[in-house]
């Protein structure tokens, strides 16, 4: 599977795109092209070839969670020499007004897992962690198995499952 997106350039028209969170809009127009310039995170568009318009973006980057917030099935599988598991974080995941409702979310979370996977059999990572915004993200990846951690709002998947979606 040929990844849908690329990484954010210049030539991108990031003040066109709106999501309808300001939280998510204003990243994309003001901070993110800092953000990596700085190696903060990776950021990732899925462009509409015909109209030049954003249709989404997610970013990535290292990560880190305790071990002891991980589920009890998993931690007993894992050494205890580790008391913090390196995993990789989807920081943001956004979709235009123009292209809700038409799976472009699922495209891209499907994208960030794909290339996470891709990275974790070069550089570990355990899992990809997501912090969602709102009760609406929240449910977003609960459909797609993310498990909740303990007090912290975080969710995440674990690689081993992320790798049964692709090999």
């Amino acid at each position: 599977m040929s990844q849908l997106t690329h990484l954010l350039a210049a030539t991108h028209r990031k003040a066109e795109f709106s999501c309808g969170k300001e939280i998510l809009d204003g990243y994309l127009h003001r901070q993110a092209s800092q953000d990596v310039k700085r190696k903060l995170t990776a950021c990732f568009i899925l462009e509409d070839r015909a109209s030049g318009l954003i249709q989404g973006y997610y970013t990535l980057s290292n990560n880190s969670i305790p071990l002891s917030v991980v589920p009890a099935y998993l931690q007993q599988k894992l050494p205890k020499s580790y008391t913090f598991l390196p995993t990789t974080l989807l920081g943001r995941l956004a979709i235009d007004h123009r292209y809700q409702g038409q799976g472009t979310g699922k495209l891209l979370l499907v994208d960030a897992l794909q290339r996470s996977y891709e990275i974790s059999k070069t550089i570990g990572s355990f899992a990809v962690v997501v912090d969602p915004l709102d009760q609406e993200a929240e449910n977003f990846y609960l459909k797609y198995g993310f498990i909740k951690l303990p007090d912290s709002g975080k969710m995440f998947l674990a690689m081993q499952t992320i790798k049964s979606l692709f090999e």
